[in-house]
């Protein structure tokens, strides 16, 4: 699966803890090389996308569904070329302002992914008391959707079944910790792209960020308000600055929390786009490396048992133990029971990625403590993977059809498998043990049909009508510090608010600091001074 760019999923989150295995563990896709025609460059607030302005605003129809919470459905142009012919449904949550009196509007919320559902993550996020403040709460509703190819919206869905798409995952090759685990990689990410067009080739061109942000501005006219309130987390950070360029006269207040490199996430600089995957020119890999560096120092400081991991040199033992299993795969039951296999790729994936959320580090350093304990002459054990999905076809959680359906669109990245192959020994020397992470994360994108990858090209540096808020980890695995400045320097104007802590974005890494400054800006749209930093609530192993 994919480094996914956004919240754990729900089960995990109570992610998108961002999973770490869930980056390594099967294949994904991402951008081809066509392009999308970009609109002329304006840095005044006057454009509109004549696209979207063409379309006829959803009627919603709100009904209660439980828990406080009203849903909706609206009806939108499947392709905004043709605004009145077909159609696409997106799925909308929303929890009414607490205080109607002194409500301010809708607070629209993007959870990341791409592919994360909305209605989900609001669902339990709201109910949550660190990411959205009680004034927040009081004065603007809460709404999310499943974006276009997500979930319960006009879904891309690439099997027949939810359970032979599980089996298939489940059986897709990990990602390839040497040339010799290559061809089947390529192979398997090939097959997926393959199956996609087959089975969903009809809303593949129509499934681009592009789109989304026409999305967007729909659903802003439809629950009537005049400009957008906005809050996105990592990917949706992207659906954040494409809407600010498309609408920048409706862009009020727009918080990007984990945000990408946007011409990087898009096209590149200077001709990447056919040499770099897209997670090595957002700089993926020192990302993870920078945060499990942290997750070391922390880990070593900490020692146990407030850090299983933490006897001795921990940084001598993870290099012992990635060398050996590197030689030899371990096989582990979990706190379930259930016995697990960790190759090199899974014991990368187990160190990286999944520290995006500071809540799940225990658990990492314990079960990096079992590996390392578990003597090397100790007989492998079966590995049984327990059948799950259902025979539906019309199942939930396509999250990686989904990420794969709107990150191919989004970017162009290399066509030629052997571009891949050169740059993996490249990057893993220029960063040990994660470099090839951020090479092979989005290879089924070099596969994807051409018709269907639409990138928004810019520009990028729209005068917004108000200014944009920039929130990022210093130490973020999926969306680097060095990235969201990136990103900033592109947009026409925001601030930077960095939370000094290790993880991504703040629905992992909880700073009530940070959401103060949040709700001030979103409130009054007052930014942080230059250099601002919030601090964390808690260090990870804190009792």
């Amino acid at each position: 699966m994919p480094i996914r760019r956004g919240c754990r999923r729900a089960t995990a989150l109570p992610r998108r803890r961002l999973a770490l295995a869930a980056l390594l563990g099967a294949a994904v896709l991402a951008a081809g090389c066509g392009s999308a025609a970009a609109p002329a460059p304006d840095n005044g607030g006057s454009f509109l996308d004549p696209q979207a302005e063409a379309a006829s605003t959803p009627v919603l129809e709100w009904s209660d569904c439980g828990d406080g919470f009203q849903c909706a459905t609206a009806t939108v142009p499947l392709d905004y070329a043709d605004p009145h012919g077909a159609t696409a449904s997106l799925a909308l949550l929303k929890r009414p302002a607490a205080d109607p009196a002194r409500r301010i509007g809708s607070l629209f919320v993007n959870y990341g992914g791409p592919g994360a559902s909305g209605v989900t993550m609001l669902r339990a996020s709201a109910m949550w008391n660190f990411m959205f403040s009680d004034e927040m709460r009081a004065r603007f509703d809460l709404v999310s959707w499943d974006p276009r190819a997500v979930a319960r919206s006009t879904a891309v869905r690439c099997f027949a079944t939810e359970a032979e798409k599980d089996a298939y995952l489940a059986n897709f090759p990990r990602l390839p910790s040497s040339a010799a685990a290559e061809p089947a990689f390529y192979a398997a990410s090939n097959d997926l792209a393959r199956r996609c067009a087959a089975r969903a080739g009809a809303l593949l061109p129509h499934m681009s960020t592009v789109n989304t942000a026409r999305d967007l501005d729909l659903l802003r006219r439809a629950v009537g308000d005049q400009q957008l309130y906005y809050h996105g987390i990592s990917y949706g950070t992207y659906v954040g600055a494409v809407y600010a360029n498309l609408f920048p006269g409706r862009a009020k207040a727009l918080v990007l929390d984990g945000s990408l490199d946007f011409a990087g996430n898009s096209v590149g600089h200077d001709g990447q786009g056919t040499t770099m995957p897209v997670d090595a020119r957002q700089g993926v890999a020192q990302g993870i490396a920078g945060t499990f560096d942290q997750f070391i120092a922390q880990c070593q400081a900490a020692g146990p048992p407030g850090c299983a991991f933490g006897a001795g040199d921990v940084k001598a033992k993870w290099a012992a133990l990635a060398d050996r299993v590197r030689a030899h795969p371990i096989t582990i039951r979990d706190d379930k029971g259930a016995v697990v296999r960790y190759d090199y790729s899974a014991l990368i994936g187990l160190a990286g990625p999944d520290l995006s959320n500071p809540v799940h580090w225990r658990q990492t350093a314990q079960t990096l403590q079992r590996l390392y304990d578990t003597p090397p002459d100790a007989p492998e054990l079966p590995v049984t993977v327990a059948a799950t999905g259902t025979s539906e076809p019309n199942y939930v959680d396509n999250s990686v059809e989904a990420y794969n359906a709107i990150q191919c669109a989004d970017s162009v990245v290399p066509r030629d498998q052997s571009v891949y192959s050169a740059l993996a020994p490249v990057e893993d020397r220029k960063v040990p043990w994660f470099g090839r992470v951020s090479v092979f994360n989005t290879m089924t994108c070099a596969y994807w049909p051409q018709v269907a990858v639409q990138p928004y090209a810019g520009p990028w540096n729209r005068h917004t009508a108000g200014p944009v808020l920039v929130v990022n980890s210093r130490y973020d695995p999926a969306t680097s510090l060095a990235g969201a400045q990136a990103g900033l320097r592109e947009l026409g104007r925001g601030a930077l608010l960095v939370v000094e802590g290790a993880g991504h974005s703040t629905l992992n890494v909880h700073s009530r600091c940070a959401v103060a400054v949040e709700e001030r800006y979103l409130v009054s749209g007052a930014l942080p001074a230059a250099g601002a930093t919030c601090p964390i609530d808690d260090p990870p192993f804190a009792d």
